[in-house]
């Protein structure tokens, strides 16, 4: 099997200390892995171990009156080596994605876009991502992987699509990673299946190999 992008958002489901120690197992399975992690961990992560670290979202905004906001440069001067945007659970309007990639962009902080359809994926990939990731929201935290229930709009993707994409949602197993590959997927979003799993390295292996 080809080599892929594998990302793993943090999400909230772990805080302090567990995040540092959950990071340094991933990066004992695999130096490549992409690491989505709370804000205020992104500067422990980043300095204490050698995977990418990207912040689970940033704002537009600019330096100056924006309290409560998350800007890129402030996430870059934490180690952050990109931002997700987009995601599900943290959806934005296209003028609102447009002007936050166009940021990140400008100060070298890289982005991965969620997007729940092919329409928001031809849209989304005009904004020139350094990721997209197709992740339909009613398969997100559930045991069904988009593999099985998408089959066909992941194939639509790989014949539409000019660049390369990830797939998220549900992936528990070799079968949905090897489903995914064969249909056009170039690497995988995972979060809850090996963020909570009893032992996260064991379960890495049960999905991806090795």
């Amino acid at each position: 099997m080809k080599k892929q992008t594998i990302i793993i958002n943090f999400k909230n489901y772990k805080n302090g200390k567990e995040v540092l120690k959950l990071a340094k197992s991933f990066e004992k399975y695999n130096k490549e892995i992409i690491v989505g992690v709370p804000a205020i961990d992104i500067r422990e992560v980043s300095s204490k171990t050698k995977l990418k670290v990207y912040a689970e979202h940033v704002d537009s905004l600019h330096k100056g009156k924006s309290t409560g906001f998350t800007i890129p440069e402030e996430v870059k001067e934490n180690g952050a080596d990109g931002t997700f945007l987009n995601h599900s659970e943290h959806k934005l309007k296209f003028n609102v994605l447009k002007e936050t990639v166009k940021r990140c962009s400008e100060i070298g902080l890289k982005t991965a876009v969620f997007v729940p359809s092919i329409k928001e994926a031809i849209k989304a990939e005009k904004l020139k991502p350094d990721f997209l990731i197709y992740e339909p929201p009613e398969l997100v935290g559930g045991k069904v992987s988009v593999s099985s229930a998408k089959p066909q709009i992941v194939k639509n993707l790989s014949e539409k699509m000019h660049m390369a994409f990830l797939v998220g949602a549900g992936i528990h197993n070799k079968k949905d990673v090897k489903t995914a590959m064969e249909l056009g997927a170039s690497g995988f979003a995972i979060s809850s299946a090996v963020v909570l799993a009893k032992n996260p390295t064991i379960k890495l292996r049960e999905i991806f190999g090795r």
